[in-house]
């Protein structure tokens, strides 16, 4: 079962497009930020077909020091240290789960639950450059295990109100999280009719990625999102997923 907004809704906001309005003035340190966005993400991990999701936005604002970061929908982190570019904290989001009905290769395996992720993160920033590497597990719903992303980040300015960030990376996934969502056992190859496959961990996808951040005027910004990932190793060879190309989108 795929979760159901609003908590839903407000993590898609993390990661996704948006256009926001904040009622944070330049003085202030912290505030919220109101808005809205649609994108486009594939209906389930591995599947060929998309949906548009329209997303409302209720989030914090400000802290200009940038220690609360949206990074996904699985990733909401808050910066606890930073020693020369050093950087430790612990994070927090949502984990979406998936519908039998998603896709005609799903049917006669179930749904799979999502549910609250906790996790941690370390990165160090060099001038314009960021590597980063979280943890991110699931402690309700279903037990979907946990994965790891390393990822490297590039800012550049292009104006006073224009950035682009393009990022480069990969995730890794436990054995819980690949049985999850990859993995077929006898009663799933009974009911569905697809073979049986054992997914162990290793690394599930490679990812590239590119953000634009426009400030349109003092309170609102506009932010484009465009990211491409390919299934590898027994995630792109499970008989559960109709394509290994997955693409997200939205503005």
């Amino acid at each position: 079962m795929i979760i159901r907004p609003t908590i839903a809704h407000l993590c898609i906001a993390l990661s996704m497009p948006w256009i926001i309005a904040t009622n944070a003035s330049a003085q202030e340190t912290f505030g919220i930020q109101v808005g809205g966005g649609i994108a486009v993400v594939p209906k389930y991990e591995g599947g060929k077909d998309y949906r548009v999701i329209g997303i409302p936005i209720l989030a914090p604002a400000g802290l200009s020091d940038g220690r609360v970061q949206f990074k996904g929908p699985d990733h909401l982190q808050l910066r606890v240290f930073d020693y020369y570019g050093f950087q430790i904290g612990p994070l927090v989001g949502v984990r979406f789960g998936r519908d039998k009905d998603d896709g005609a290769r799903l049917r006669g395996l179930g749904d799979v639950d999502g549910g609250l992720v906790v996790g941690g993160y370390a990165a160090y920033k060099a001038g314009m450059f960021t590597t980063a590497l979280s943890y991110h597990h699931q402690v309700s719903g279903d037990d979907t295990g946990g994965v790891v992303k390393l990822s490297f980040e590039a800012e550049q300015k292009l104006s006073a109100g224009v950035k682009l960030t393009a990022s480069v990376g990969a995730t890794w996934a436990d054995e819980d999280y690949m049985g999850s969502f990859f993995g077929v056992d006898a009663l799933q190859s009974a009911q569905s009719g697809l073979t049986r496959f054992d997914a162990d961990a290793g690394i599930k996808d490679v990812n590239i990625g590119l953000v634009a951040d426009v400030t349109l005027a003092p309170q609102w910004s506009l932010k484009l999102f465009g990211k491409y990932a390919r299934l590898v190793g027994d995630a792109a060879d499970s008989p559960v997923i109709e394509t290994p190309n997955q693409f997200y989108s939205g503005a």
